[in-house]
């Protein structure tokens, strides 16, 4: 029998929890106990008692969760005073991002925690089935949200993205074809933008144009095509992910400096450094600022702007991990080939090979 314990979100603005009253019944009827940190759900529409009827414990504070627990359910990465709570033998199941984050890599390393990352756990047939909620959620979200800050009052150009008869909508180029471009992409469409995919992949781009009918432009991504298309943008949604690596810069600041004053960047690859030259993390408390006259936006948790919806889906998706990672332990990532790959840190050593590439396997020695 294992001891899960969920902690509250402390990054700032970050509302979602990392397990729901459901996840807690399946844990529970595992015979497991689950501690949950007083108020962790509240953001989420889930209060203390519902968790209790779940069958959870309530704490009052992270120490006790983290001190009574065997396994850690988190959301996002630990934050510095979360950190040394970390204990060697304790697992830690969450997202990581570590290939931007070095120090944090180091770090935790020194805690002797097996650190198993959401992000990289990663089916036989290439699939991140616990990214993929999240994916859907930002790339919909990071939409929205470039239409909003392209008014005028948010410092963008004024143009309304679907545009209206007589009057060109606006153009939205998405660099990425994965599940965060494909999402942002479909609502685009729904709100009446013109849409060009970037990808490398000409398979994908196959499949894409297939799915939307033709009503989106795909090209291969290469700088050439988007030395050309970017000044023509009024949106530009960064998409890009290489499981467990840093984002390659896609979009140099030469480019970004021959885009329309008051266009709109949102890159999602923020949380892996950004597929934009000219990105840098920013939070939900202070989400843009503008360079060359381009309003940029890089908050790394977009889905914890809407966490109702987001912790369901995630819940759904990690449930079935964190029951066999409280079932069995360490040996749950030796039997099944896909959790395994989710293993960023053990026994302080770097054991992901895309995040010991990305960090320096200096940082792999505790």
């Amino acid at each position: 029998m294992a001891k899960v314990g969920v902690p509250t979100e402390i990054l700032d603005n970050e509302y979602r929890v990392a397990l729901t009253t459901a996840g807690t019944a399946a844990l529970v009827a595992n015979n497991h106990t689950v501690y949950i940190q007083s108020g962790a759900g509240i953001g989420s529409g889930i209060t203390d008692e519902e968790f209790k009827k779940a069958g959870a414990k309530i704490l009052p504070d992270a120490a006790s969760i983290f001190g009574e627990s065997d396994l850690i359910l988190k959301v996002k990465e630990p934050q510095a005073k979360e950190v040394p709570m970390l204990r060697k033998g304790q697992i830690l199941f969450t997202y990581l991002h570590l290939a931007a984050h070095p120090k944090l890599t180091n770090d935790l390393c020194k805690t002797g925690a097996t650190c198993i990352a959401y992000e990289t756990v990663q089916t036989a047939n290439g699939a991140l089935p616990l990214l993929t909620p999240m994916s859907e959620i930002a790339g919909r979200l990071a939409t929205q949200i470039g239409a909003s800050y392209l008014e005028k009052p948010a410092g963008g150009r004024g143009v309304l993205l679907g545009g209206v008869p007589g009057v060109d909508p606006g153009e939205v180029i998405i660099i990425g074809a994965g599940i965060v471009g494909t999402n942002a992409a479909k609502i685009a469409l729904g709100l009446g933008a013109r849409v060009t995919l970037f990808d490398l992949s000409l398979d994908r781009l196959r499949y894409l144009d297939d799915i939307f009918h033709g009503q989106v432009r795909t090209v291969f991504s290469t700088g050439h095509y988007l030395d050309n298309l970017l000044p023509t943008a009024d949106l530009v949604i960064g998409a890009v992910l290489i499981p467990g690596k840093q984002a390659p810069r896609i979009v140099t600041a030469d480019m970004v400096k021959k885009m329309k004053p008051g266009a709109v960047i949102v890159d999602v690859s923020v949380d892996q450094g950004g597929c934009i030259e000219t990105i840098k993390s920013t939070t939900h408390s202070a989400p843009t600022y503008v360079w060359e006259g381009v309003v940029h936006y890089g908050v790394a948790n977009i889905p914890g702007a809407v966490p109702w919806t987001s912790t369901r889906a995630l819940t759904n998706a990690t449930l079935p991990y964190a029951v066999k990672l409280a079932n069995f332990g360490y040996q749950a990532t030796l039997d099944d080939p896909a959790l395994a790959k989710g293993v960023n840190i053990h026994e302080g050593k770097i054991v992901h090979p895309a995040v010991a590439e990305a960090v320096g396997n200096s940082m792999a020695t505790a």
